[in-house]
């Protein structure tokens, strides 16, 4: 999953040459699309809602392109103080005809509100018509159960918060499924700032543990590739697993194939 920073550039010909660029590695989010055939996406918004709807337009255009399937979260990124200031918004994206496919390949919304109102205002009926999760707001073990009674379905998973905490809110989605008789209630995963090698891969265990089959995927780029070891751990990495690295110059990369990690 790739998510976008609102800085990102998104075409080829935003991208300034040199600028930054010197691990040689895509940096749109068109490159990106080409270079490894993502298929699931997380968007962050802004709290200006013009401004917003002219990034997703641009962003929608890219993706629009391939034929095949895609899926996309939006993380509102605690831009809005109540649910009524981000449904306003989400109105507006479904009333534009090129949004029309975007919007619906979204999965659910991700911590639309500040953290300030998050856990003491009712989404009331935008939550009855869209998955949310918290994000930001997921501060302690109880606080999915407080969500969940605000109109919020699901939470975020991080290694960072705990390993018995993810384990602990899956059970709980799964029982509270079993009452209402629908996979209503979720979790998904994110790896923060997660690094290549054993952290990583305790990560990706877990996101599989809990059943997220998709995940995002970002700490391993601000990390350079394992930039801060020596060249000989970087080639141990790799030559351990070859499916999840592959070694490009000095840097130890993930190997992603049709927006896709190793399935073993």
């Amino acid at each position: 999953m790739l998510i976008d920073s609102l800085t990102d550039d998104i075409t080829e010909d935003q991208v300034v040459v040199g600028e930054g660029n010197r691990d040689g590695l895509p940096r749109s989010l068109e490159a990106n699309c080409q270079a490894y055939g993502l298929r699931a996406f997380k968007l962050k918004i802004g709290g200006d809602a013009a401004a917003s709807l002219d990034r997703l337009s641009e962003i929608a255009a890219v993706l629009d392109r391939s034929a095949m399937p895609y899926m996309c979260t939006l993380d509102g990124n605690e831009q809005f103080a109540m649910p009524e200031e981000f449904e306003a918004l989400w109105l507006q994206m479904k009333a534009v005809p090129h949004l029309k496919r975007f919007v619906a390949s979204i999965a659910y919304v991700e911590q639309p509100i500040a953290r300030k109102f998050a856990m003491s205002v009712p989404l009331g009926r935008f939550g009855e018509r869209t998955a949310v999760e918290i994000d930001e707001s997921d501060a302690n073990i109880d606080a999915f159960p407080k969500a969940r009674s605000l109109g919020y379905r699901g939470v975020s998973s991080k290694s960072c918060k705990g390993v018995y905490r993810s384990l602990l809110n899956r059970c709980r989605a799964e029982h509270w499924n079993a009452q209402v008789g629908v996979d209503q209630f979720f979790l998904s995963a994110e790896d923060l700032c997660t690094q290549v090698g054993t952290a990583l891969e305790q990560d990706l265990a877990l996101a599989a543990l809990i059943g997220c089959t998709d995940i995002e995927r970002n700490g391993y780029q601000y990390g350079d590739g394992m930039a801060g070891c020596q060249q000989a751990e970087r080639e141990a990495v790799v030559a351990r697993r070859p499916d999840l690295y592959r070694l490009e110059g000095n840097r130890a990369n993930l190997r992603i194939v049709e927006g896709t990690l190793s399935p073993t």
